[in-house]
């Protein structure tokens, strides 16, 4: 982050996943690391892209707990892909299993922090990748 510019990284809860408490750690975690949050919730993958190009972010942050990460994480990054915005970094975080991260990571997911992920390595992470 010696560059002078702020990090703007995007946090969304792609579907209807009502878990949010762990998101907003996240969140503000960043925040107080001194990156810009844009924060929008539940929303479709659609959505989700839209903002990010129309907010201009440096990453997308993603996190889930229901399960949907095979269904809907695919479809954000191709969505981001098609939107020609492919070399934006895509976190995930949330429950996804062990069998699962080789699949995530094959479709261009850049890091994946499950439960009890220090949040200095989510930040440290960003902060290397910018």
């Amino acid at each position: 982050m010696s560059t002078g510019k702020t990090i703007r990284v995007l946090v969304a809860k792609p579907g209807l996943d009502g878990h949010d408490r762990g998101v907003k750690v996240i969140a503000r975690a960043l925040r107080d690391a001194g990156m810009e949050v844009i924060y929008v919730g539940n929303q479709r993958p659609e959505a989700i892209v839209k903002a990010a190009v129309e907010e201009n972010v440096d990453f997308v942050g993603l996190s889930t707990l229901s399960g949907n990460h095979m269904e809907l994480v695919p479809v954000v990054v191709r969505l981001m892909r098609e939107a020609g915005i492919p070399d934006i970094p895509v976190l995930l975080g949330g429950t996804v299993p062990p069998d699962v991260v080789p699949k995530l990571k094959a479709i261009g997911v850049d890091g994946i922090f499950g439960p009890g992920t220090a949040l200095k390595d989510i930040v440290g992470h960003i902060a290397r990748r910018a």
